[in-house]
């Protein structure tokens, strides 16, 4: 009888544990997230396009065409709620970035778990995620990136959940929920869908093909057995018909139940996406620069008093950020190699919506759009440096390196903190980043 009661206490504690720590993720980064938000206290950057459109929503009768029609509605409509409940102003701007933030670094932990099944790791995760400055940056400015980045890693998270599962329904239903919602923010949230889904349809191609390995073993990234009883059905229901119910219904607070209104509204989104025919921009860069943080985005630069700044740059952090091409170098030789489950997961959720900019026809491209690959190289990251018989200090010491980077870039990161001429200089080390 104590044998039974204890096998349901332990996950129970489990559970208790890791929603405890989920907590104290979420509110001390929402904390820290909201710090100083609220400067600049004018529109910047990309919010002159956002802000409006979601000031549009709340009219009582629209005036004009819908604004920013180049993107879904969702983060959108939750800027617009976060207005009306704290005014049209800088904090009402910014607040759902922050939580949206928050909400991101949560999923990185619970993607962390799934992965490594092991607190110390996933907290190491969140903490690489927090200091790779792109989401910092990201959580404290009304863009939608940030929305489709914690819906997609709360996809990820419960996805790889699933694919350790015998019946992985329930997970994979929720991270075609999850996917659903990245999408309804902005597109590039489909790119971790179309990550499930080649993963899903490349074993299930190799299980019809009844592959084994020689030497197969219980770390295989692939096994012949893997999830009997998940059928077409189960996977039509999860991947097509979740997400899309989901991402239309977000369309119908603007357009109501009007069918063609809403099928108008993503062929203009689609037309947009895709054109090569768009103006150059000083800050636009190709996907394959962004991993080597060539060419950053200056969201603000302005003088505000003797020799002082608010300067805000979105470039990464390099010593989170240049060291996880070695991780990736290591992962990708332990999935060739040693066929690591882990390894596979890991690179699968880093090059799927990376390597995707590389199909689009879009010749305009900027760095931030490099977010949800420079969140999950901290999974990478984390995998490499906790590899059988690496040194239990590397990974802490990893952190501290990415800390004492992330701290040193706070001038040139939040425009409250501001900087001198001097600081800048010391820390634009080449001329492309200027």
């Amino acid at each position: 009888m104590n044998i039974v009661s204890n096998s349901h206490f332990v996950p129970r504690r489990r559970a208790a544990r890791t929603a405890i720590a989920a907590a104290i993720i979420f509110i001390v980064a929402h904390v820290v997230l909201l710090l100083g938000i609220t400067a600049p206290d004018k529109l910047y950057f990309d919010e002159v396009h956002y802000v409006p459109a979601a000031r549009q929503m709340l009219l009582p009768v629209r005036e004009g065409p819908i604004l920013n029609p180049m993107h879904p509605p969702l983060a959108k409509e939750i800027i617009a709620l976060s207005i009306k409940a704290f005014g049209d102003g800088p904090l009402g701007w910014r607040y759902p970035a922050a939580l949206f933030g928050a909400l991101a670094l949560v999923g990185v932990y619970l993607g962390g778990l799934a992965l490594f099944a092991s607190q110390q790791r996933a907290i190491a995760a969140v903490l690489l995620a927090f200091f790779n400055q792109m989401l910092f940056v990201q959580s404290r400015i009304a863009m939608l990136d940030i929305f489709a980045l914690a819906f997609g890693l709360f996809a990820i998270a419960a996805f790889v959940h699933g694919f350790r599962q015998k019946q992985p329904q329930s997970a994979f239903a929720l991270a075609g929920l999850f996917a659903g919602l990245a999408s309804a923010c902005k597109w590039s949230g489909l790119f971790v869908l179309a990550t499930c889904i080649a993963i899903v349809v490349a074993i299930r191609l190799m299980q019809g093909w009844r592959t084994r390995f020689a030497d197969g073993n219980a770390e295989d990234w692939y096994q012949p057995e893997l999830w009997p009883d998940f059928r077409l059905p189960h996977f039509i229901v999860c991947f097509v018909l979740i997400p899309a119910a989901v991402y239309l219904a977000t369309f119908v607070p603007l357009y109501g139940l009007s069918f063609t209104d809403i099928m108008e509204a993503q062929r203009r989104i689609f037309a947009d996406n895709t054109t090569a025919a768009i103006a150059g921009h000083t800050y636009m860069s190709s996907w394959p620069s962004w991993p080597f943080l060539v060419r950053p985005v200056w969201y603000l630069f302005e003088k505000v008093g003797d020799d002082r700044f608010a300067a805000i740059v979105l470039l990464g952090n390099p010593l989170v950020l240049w060291p996880a091409l070695i991780a990736l170098i290591i992962a990708l030789r332990d999935w060739i190699i040693g066929r690591g489950r882990d390894a596979f997961l890991v690179l699968a959720f880093y090059l799927g919506p990376y390597l995707a900019w590389a199909l689009l026809p879009r010749t305009l491209g900027f760095i931030y759009y490099y977010l949800p690959a420079a969140t999950t190289a901290s999974f990478v990251l984390v995998y490499a440096l906790t590899r059988k018989g690496a040194p239990r200090w590397l990974l802490w010491a990893f952190v501290a390196v990415g800390c004492a980077g992330f701290v040193a870039m706070l001038p040139v990161t939040a425009a409250v903190i501001e900087t001198s001429m001097a600081t800048f200089n010391r820390l634009m080390l080449f001329q492309g980043w200027i």
